[in-house]
């Protein structure tokens, strides 16, 4: 009998120890972001693009630092910010020190702030915040800290390009703004009225109303005021099941005005849109599609589509994200969250696409070129939603020209 247990406690040990091994081979990235309600298809094809970039970037090229594999974890925040804490406070228990997050602004601040306080208090529990999708600009203007990175250009950013485009076509006499009533959605309405005032005084602005986020089931009272207000443009920061909803009711109103975007593509927004919207919505984005700018890139896209046959890589920002964290791990030659924010910080990097990008080290904004495209069924390579549908480019705006200053960003260091 004590032979016995000998034996089995040394089978115990072995297998605990193996067990150990193999969690310290592993860096633990936590996706906080909507795996329920609303916005589910949203945050289920990022986070199908997180675990694809994770396993085809990283771990089939033998991982980082001698073999440390990438496992990204979901953790369903609900678009709430509160939730996100809770999903937040979790991840660090399990020993988390890598976050990533992107869907609504309101949840960024949420979480940027929280993981100040606990990288303050707990140097042992630091987390790094990577934000590759919420775009309100105070996250790196005055609410910029040391722990938070955004890898999307900024509402600012885009919207500069935007009406660059806008005020380029002396037709467009009027425009109408609708968007969701939180950070984001008024950060979009602020910055059209301020660029559009600044480079066409003379359009006018002939309506600019937020609705309820996630709340609106039918959008055909904003068409009906949009077509009565004879807007000759419509700009709408708005995002997933929202814009799906708008897309759908401007189509049905026959509304023939351009319609400016920041998230009209992909995840049942390009099929909804369908026919209804040929050169006629347009998107602002980072990295291009059609037609697929490296033999890379297209290989990368149609690798991911024969994994996730119902999914699109519909922001292509998350490659770059896992990239360059896997970048800065090798260059720290540490998982340490401070050596590996210090790597991220004026890092310049290649994307899959050829662009070159670079993280601003004043307020760890990507500065990067910025595309504007047409919803078209013509040129498309690389379709959305399997609809025959997707973006083909129309303008360019490169990394310096997109760039626009921070402002009131002041960035604290850890000693």
């Amino acid at each position: 009998m004590k032979l016995k247990s000998k034996i089995l406690i040394g089978a115990a040990f072995a297998a605990l120890s193996a067990f150990t091994a193999q969690a310290a081979d592993t860096i633990k990235i936590a996706f906080i972001d909507p795996l329920s309600g609303p916005f589910a298809a949203t945050g289920t094809n990022g986070y199908n693009q997180y675990q694809f970039a994770a396993d085809v970037l990283v771990n089939q090229k033998g991982g980082v630092l001698g073999g440390q594999m990438f496992e990204v974890v979901g953790f369903d925040n609900k678009i709430s910010p509160k939730e996100s804490l809770v999903q937040l406070k979790r991840a660090i228990g399990e020993g988390i020190h890598f976050v990533v997050q992107g869907n609504s602004s309101g949840v960024a601040h949420a979480l940027t702030d929280a993981i100040k306080k606990n990288n303050e208090r707990n140097p042992e529990q630091r987390v790094l915040f990577m934000n590759y999708s919420a775009v309100d600009p105070a996250l790196t203007n005055e609410d910029c800290n040391f722990w938070h990175f955004r890898f999307d250009a900024n509402a600012d950013i885009k919207m500069s390009a935007l009406t660059d485009a806008i005020a380029a076509r002396e037709d467009i006499k009027k425009v109408y703004i609708i968007g969701q009533d939180y950070s984001f959605g008024k950060a979009v309405a602020a910055a059209a009225v301020k660029f559009l005032g600044e480079k066409r005084p003379d359009i006018e602005i002939v309506g600019n109303e937020l609705h309820p986020i996630g709340k609106v089931k039918d959008f055909t009272p904003y068409a009906t005021k949009i077509r009565a207000s004879e807007a000759g443009a419509v700009i709408t920061g708005n995002w997933g099941a929202d814009m799906v909803g708008l897309a759908k009711a401007i189509g049905d109103a026959g509304i023939d005005a351009p319609v400016y975007t920041y998230y009209a593509a992909n995840d049942g927004i390009t099929k909804t849109i369908g026919a209804a919207g040929k050169d006629k919505i347009r998107l602002v984005h980072e990295g291009r599609v059609n037609p697929p700018p490296t033999d890379e890139y297209k290989a990368y896209h149609m690798a991911f589509k024969e994994r996730y046959p119902d999914s699109d890589i519909s922001q292509f920002r998350i490659a770059n994200v896992i990239s360059m964290l896997a970048m800065a791990m090798e260059q720290a030659g540490s998982t340490d969250v401070v050596a590996v924010a210090k790597q991220l910080e004026g890092m310049e990097y290649t994307t899959m696409q050829g662009d070159k990008v670079y993280m601003r080290a004043e307020d760890h904004q990507l500065i990067q070129p910025v595309y504007i495209s047409v919803h078209t069924d013509e040129n498309v390579v690389l379709d959305a939603d399997n609809s025959g549908y997707g973006l083909v480019t129309e303008t360019t705006v490169s990394a310096e020209d997109a760039a626009i200053p921070p402002l009131g960003c002041k960035m604290e260091r850890p000693s």
